[in-house]
């Protein structure tokens, strides 16, 4: 959870008060209070509590974290519940990764128009792999899957893109039976990276004509429909990258998986090399040279710009769910598939969560107690002192996690 080298949060406390300052006029409120939060994230400015040993009475101070979701410290809680909350909805079949990328003249309309195109994104994506499977020709099955949304490169550059996981198979129209697809096979990339692109850019230009699309600075242009049209054009011509990675090699590589690629943020702490002199260095794998891992270097300023573009707009969700793994009748469809997969059904009831609370969840979802005294590992840490938020108009720097 804690490390001890350094954090975007401190490249936040060192030089965001600069960067707002220059940059505050054009800056959401989404990505204002992200870097707040980010800033005053396990810091006296949110308060927390004194803890005691109850053995041999050493004490600690915890301080309050922020719990936002662009914040790289607090995620990992919020990761491993949702993986035990899919961990009884795994099936015994096959799973394929699916891969979809949008061209880069669409993602740079979608750098203005963040919440527009992503919903556009989402909705396209999952209208290809429903349909398509649906077709007799392919598979002819009702699938079930969730897609999950990342707007980053390893280089914190803007690539919007789409992780879908899909078991491979589904329940037949009648729902009479499961229809598996063939072994290492899905469905055709060509096929589906054609209709996607089709579909895309329908919904793209209805967005358009209802007036759903801002453009700005060198976009400005894409305000008349003629220039609309004609920006658009190459995209309409190549193909859209479709990537299905080979299946997965069994339901525990699927968790696996799952707890790398969703609860995000654009970089993680442990990327970041150092902070001198105004500039930051951070690891990142270069997908088109072998997979190297390089050490790029920007400067502050650009690399917070670069973080922030990534803080989605408030309340989009990130994470979606589609045909049996849909919110209204996941629970009984997927029973069924469990059924007509030869599955045995879990009888035993979920355990209460109501009461607890994050140290209780932690010591269920890791088999870490924070309650052990660090110190002497045989007392427990017994809270003494509840501490109020400290109002400051400068961010603290103290981070005791």
């Amino acid at each position: 959870m804690g490390r001890s080298g350094p954090e975007v949060a401190d490249i936040f406390r060192r030089y965001g008060a600069a960067w707002r300052e220059q940059h505050w006029a054009s800056l959401s409120i989404e990505r204002r209070a992200a870097m707040t939060a980010i800033e005053r994230c396990r810091t006296s400015a949110l308060g927390g509590h004194v803890e005691q040993c109850d053995r041999c009475g050493e004490r600690r101070i915890a301080y309050n974290s922020c719990r936002s979701r662009s914040c790289p410290k607090c995620q990992w809680l919020a990761r491993a519940e949702w993986i035990e909350a899919r961990r009884e909805e795994l099936l015994d079949t096959q799973y394929f990764h699916v891969v979809f990328t949008v061209p880069d003249e669409i993602a740079a309309i979608a750098f203005q128009n963040a919440s527009t195109v992503y919903k556009i994104l989402f909705h396209a994506a999952a209208e290809t792999l429903r349909t398509i499977a649906a077709d007799r020709r392919h598979l002819g099955a009702e699938i079930g899957f969730f897609a999950v949304l990342h707007t980053w490169g390893q280089n914190l550059s803007h690539h919007p893109h789409l992780h879908c996981v899909v078991p491979g198979g589904g329940l037949s129209p009648d729902g009479s039976h499961w229809i598996s697809c063939r072994p290492g096979f899905f469905l055709p990339v060509a096929v589906l990276s054609r209709l996607f692109r089709r579909l895309f850019l329908e919904g793209l230009q209805r967005a358009f004509d209802a007036g759903e699309l801002r453009f700005f600075s060198a976009l400005e242009r894409l305000r008349d429909p003629v220039a609309f049209r004609s920006y658009l054009d190459p995209a309409r011509r190549v193909n859209w990258v479709i990537y299905a990675k080979p299946p997965f090699a069994g339901a525990e590589q699927v968790l696996e998986y799952v707890g790398r690629y969703t609860h995000r943020v654009a970089i993680t702490n442990n990327r970041i090399v150092d902070i001198e002199d105004g500039k930051v260095r951070f690891g990142w794998k270069d997908y088109r040279n072998e997979n190297r891992q390089k050490v790029m270097t920007l400067d502050a300023g650009e690399f917070i710009r670069r973080f922030l573009v990534h803080v989605l707009p408030e309340g989009f969700q990130r994470i979606r769910y589609y045909g049996f793994m849909g919110n209204r009748y996941r629970k009984q469809k997927l029973a069924r598939c469990r059924e007509l997969l030869g599955m045995q059904q879990s009888d035993t009831p979920a355990k209460p969560k109501e009461g607890r609370d994050y140290r209780d969840k932690v010591e269920e979802l890791t088999g870490v107690s924070l309650r052990e005294c660090p110190f002497c590992r045989q007392g427990q840490m017994v809270c003494i002192e509840v501490l109020a938020p400290v109002a400051s108009q400068d961010p603290p720097l103290m981070d005791t996690s």
